[in-house]
């Protein structure tokens, strides 16, 4: 299979890259460390410009995967060549090289592209002073380095060599008796070995002819030298338009069974052609109208052919155990039955020679009966046979070892007169006895050979069994491979609300950045946990509808599940945002590190939610099934009975809130907001320690908050052996007397410690970093500057589910009422600005742009809103029986959204790996008494590394009749 170009392919291609030029450059992106993607534009016109270093270089017409941020390769590319026009495309003499010029004068630039051995990638400015390299290197023994600041030397290029027909016949006098002249000649010019054969084959050659010193003659080598000539001016054309075209060659072969559209072949790529050469003119080919449309397709298409070779590749495989089984079986079949002929054939000699028989056995008993030794008893055989004596004439050998010995017998009866048959006689026995025995042989074979069929029928009934359960499985594999298209959202944490909203969060800090930056548009929400580091949630709005609290109850559950609360077994509480009050905006003075944000305006709490999510499984629908599943997940009204208390109570409606005013904001619910509409800022009283849970910080005078999503690192401390003896008992004890002191003072009074209490304090705490002391101090409700206390009878107070006291949340410290109240105004001034440009759409001034930012506004992943609905409308966790589906997606979300769910388990907080959950899930949703066999099929077909990718840490699972399925 051919994989890489040819000179003569890189003349081709270069000669159709030239409509390129005048393109200018939109964007650079890489596919990997070794493929790049020029995306390039001339006003209504598009194109993508690929290439391979050290394999290719073509327009693609196809989707290549893009990473998430730009190698720093890319991100030098991007900065020299963004926004610059191609001025030029040229082969570099005949070489595998081809030079890119951008822009002119001191502005020009050139991306060189190596096509031959490791390859290389090169930018280069107008005097070919290397900016950047992918692969440094130095030539061999030559003194010529490739690194950043030396020149890129373009003048040793090489061009077509003239050649004489002297020198022709030099090659040839030099050559090995019997090789082949496509190793002799290729190596010497600069065409290819396909242009050299078509040449050859127009005069009567092949370039695989073996050379034969003796048979050389003038005329060979006129031949040999006319087609070189040709071939060079063959491939020279190759640049102008019009001459090229695609040509791939096929390989085929034949199917093992025939496929569903009753083909009985296979056919993929196995070379690429710019021309219709004589060589492959026998060969099944594909025509393109041009060579870069064969070339695009032919790598395009090479993860497609490969599925399809591995499935055949595991057919022939599976039929030929099933042969093997069938080849076997009858070879023992086979021996059986001639080994009853054998023994039938031996007793019937035996009674046709009774008298020899008994004659022999009599003289071989009376040799022992005289106790003579064995040799001695072969030596008188062998006398007696020597003077003629019949019955030791029909002694063959002895086997006193075994207590037998060989007799040559014939049948008396048989007119033909054929060879004698060896057949062993046991001493002990009497002649008669003898061909007894043969025949319970026989007998004996031929029960084997019937339990022999009536086994094999089995066995073989089971490997045919075995071997369609393979095909099957190999088929809905690939079937699936084929059809299965991975969700934009599968990349993250993801799950479909029980009212159809799509809710995703970050991995990590870099997908939190890319959550935010890319999928936050105008209508979601944005939802996190009130802990350092959690991930960063959005619910996705398409339709601009107010949201309804238990889709933000359960984004909320997300939220706080995938964070430190999980591993800590802490229950705490999530807020939400719009999606405008969220910006990477940092305020003065301050760096938003990858993945943090500032939050600005009122954050609306949602109660306390437990660490509760589920396990399961959802089908993707064909277009038929869909309607079907209309009501599967729907908003539930007031009026709903279906609606429980529980649910009508779990948060406030986007509906409500958003017609409060967005200028008045806090942290917390404030005096005069709506009691009936508002989210309670629920104070939550930790159980138990916690020495990784780090909260955001937050400042409720300005309304800033900074969310991030790493944790900062504590810094080792060293622990004196007397100190590790003080447990956590003696700490919690410690919080709790501090938590009592401080809600007994009035909101608002700072206080007062000595010099010798914050020693103490120092000593007992010396081991927290500032994000935990302030965690402790939040949660126990004794830092920062409180709030004014609400009047016990204010409606306010009243209008609180079990009228919980909100407490504020802040780390400042040492600053005076008068300096916020100087800088309120400011702050305030910023924030209208900030919330009114993101509200618009437009980013402030003085944010930062990405890595990315350019490229995601150009090219958002997200699915437009309409296809979103029906995305999330195809995928159902309720199949039925008349259902049609096409594949089974692993899915983890809150529990209380699966409550429908045909499969799903309940994953709380535990010590089971989360892959070992899965698997356990896995086989006990496989062993389901109501399952169907097609979707037993699609769980079976599931990828082990998706199944488990969205479990949070450690996990215990809670199902019914879980316990048999763990072993």
């Amino acid at each position: 299979m051919k994989s890489r170009f040819t000179s003569a392919d890189i003349t081709a291609a270069v000669g159709e890259l030239q409509r390129l030029v005048g393109m200018r450059v939109v964007q650079v992106y890489d596919v990997d460390s070794k493929t790049y993607l020029f995306k390039l534009n001339r006003e209504e016109e598009k194109t993508i410009l690929l290439f391979e270093s050290g394999v290719r270089i073509h327009t693609t017409e196809y989707e290549w995967p893009k990473g998430n941020f730009p190698s720093g390769f890319s991100m030098k590319l991007r900065k020299h060549l963004n926004n610059k026009r191609i001025e030029s495309i040229r082969q570099l003499g005949v070489d595998r090289i081809v030079d890119i010029q951008f822009g002119i004068n001191e502005a020009a630039y050139h991306v060189i592209v190596e096509i031959y051995d490791r390859g290389n990638v090169v930018l280069t400015d107008g005097e070919y002073i290397i900016l950047n390299i992918l692969r440094p290197r130095q030539a061999g023994a030559e003194d010529v380095r490739f690194a950043v600041r030396e020149k890129y030397h373009t003048t040793s290029a090489q061009s077509f060599p003239t050649v004489e027909e002297a020198e022709v016949h030099a090659w040839l006098d030099r050559a090995a008796e019997g090789d082949p002249i496509k190793k002799v000649i290729v190596p010497k010019v600069f065409c290819g070995p396909a242009v050299l054969d078509h040449c050859l084959q127009s005069r009567n050659m092949d370039v695989n002819t073996k050379i034969r010193k003796s048979l050389v003659t003038d005329d060979m080598v006129k031949r040999l030298h006319e087609a070189i000539l040709e071939a060079h001016e063959m491939t020279d054309s190759f640049k102008n338009p019009g001459v090229c075209s695609g040509v791939i060659t096929l390989k085929v072969e034949k199917r093992v069974q025939p496929a569903e559209d009753g083909s009985t072949e296979i056919a993929s790529y196995d070379e690429f052609h710019p021309f219709p050469f004589k060589s492959i003119e026998s060969r099944r080919t594909e025509r393109f109208d041009t060579f870069l449309q064969a070339v695009d397709s032919f790598f395009s298409r090479q993860e497609e052919q490969r599925i399809s070779m591995r499935v055949h590749n595991l057919e022939k495989e599976a039929f030929k155990k099933l042969e093997n089984i069938k080849i076997d079986h009858e070879k023992r079949l086979s021996a059986l039955e001639t080994a009853q002929m054998t023994d039938v054939e031996k007793a019937t000699l035996i009674q046709n020679n009774l008298d020899i028989v008994e004659k022999a056995l009599l003289a071989v008993r009376s040799a022992i009966a005289s106790q003579m030794g064995w040799d001695d008893i072969a030596n008188i055989i062998k006398e007696a046979r020597l003077q003629g004596d019949p019955v030791a004439g029909c002694i063959q050998q002895l086997h006193f070892e075994r207590n037998t010995f060989s007799m040559y017998l014939s049948d008396p009866f048989d007119e033909n007169g054929s060879a004698p048959a060896v057949v062993d006689i046991d001493i002990g026995l009497s002649a008669y006895a003898n061909a007894t025995k043969y025949f319970d042989k026989k007998r004996q074979a031929a029960k084997k050979q019937q339990k022999t069929l009536e086994s094999s029928a089995k066995a073989l009934k089971s490997a045919q069994k075995k071997t369609k359960e393979v095909l099957k499985q190999v088929e809905l594999t690939t079937n699936i491979a084929r059809s299965r298209k991975t969700f934009w959202f599968e990349k993250f944490f993801w799950f479909i609300s029980s009212e159809n909203y799509l809710v995703i969060g970050g991995r990590d800090a870099t997908q939190n950045e890319t959550i935010v930056k890319r999928y936050l548009t105008k209508g979601d929400v944005y939802v996190h946990a009130d802990l350092h580091g959690a991930s960063s949630v959005v619910i996705k709005n398409p339709s601009g509808e107010p949201i309804p609290p238990k889709t933000l109850t359960e984004a909320g559950t997300m939220a706080i599940c995938y964070s430190a609360a999980w591993e800590a077994k802490v229950i705490t509480t999530a807020w939400w945002v719009y999606h405008h009050q969220v910006s990477k905006t940092a305020p003065t003075g301050e760096y938003l590190s990858q993945g943090s944000f500032m939050v600005r305006g009122k954050k609306n709490y949602l109660p306390p939610l437990y660490l509760t999510m589920g396990f399961g499984f959802m089908f993707r629908l064909d277009e038929d099934s869909i309607a079907r599943h209309a009501d599967d997940r729907k908003v539930r009204l007031v009026d709903d009975p279906a609606l429980s208390v529980n649910e009508s109570s779990g948060g406030d409606d986007l509906s409500d809130i958003a017609s409060q005013d967005q200028n008045e904001v806090a942290v917390s619910s404030s005096d005069d907001e709506d009691p009936e509409t508002a989210f309670p800022d629920t104070q939550v009283q930790l159980i138990q320690p916690i020495t990784r849970l780090q909260r955001v910080v937050q400042d409720p005078d300005s309304e800033e908050t900074i969310v991030y999503s790493q944790a900062v690192k504590k810094k080792p401390t060293v622990v004196k052996p007397s100190n590790r003896k003080k447990d956590k008992s003696q700490k919690k004890q410690q919080l709790q007397q501090c938590a009592a002191t401080t809600e007994g003072q009035p909101p608002g009074q700072r206080k007062k410690i000595s010099k010798a209490k914050q020693r103490k304090i120092k000593q007992r705490y010396g081991d927290q970093d500032d994000e935990e002391r302030q965690l402790r101090m939040k949660l126990l409700a004794s830092a920062g500057k409180q709030m004014d206390a609400v009047p016990p009878g204010s409606d306010s107070a009243a209008g609180r589910p079990n009228n919980t006291t909100v407490k504020p949340t802040t780390v400042s410290h040492g600053e005076s009422s008068e300096d916020d109240e100087a800088d309120e105004g400011a702050l305030d001034l910023r924030q209208k600005t900030d919330d009114a440009e993101l509200a618009d759409g437009k980013p402030s001034k003085n944010e930062p742009d990405g890595e990315n930012e350019s490229e995601n506004e150009a090219e958002n992943e997200a699915a437009p809103a309409d296809d979103l609905t029906a995305i999330l409308n195809s995928l159902t966790g309720l199949p039925v029986e008349e259902d049609v589906l096409l594949y089974a997606v692993p899915i983890c979300a809150p529990y209380s959204t699966m409550t429908n769910y045909k499969y799903k388990v309940k994953l709380t907080p535990g010590t089971s790996k989360r892959g070992k959950a899965a698997k356990i899930a896995l086989n006990m949703f496989q062993h389901d008494k109501s399952i169907t066999q097609r979707e037993r099929d699609l769980l079976r077909a599931a990828k082990d590394q998706e199944v488990a990718r969205n479990m949070p840490g450690q996990v215990k699972m809670s199902a019914a009749n879980l316990q048999k399925y763990r072993k």
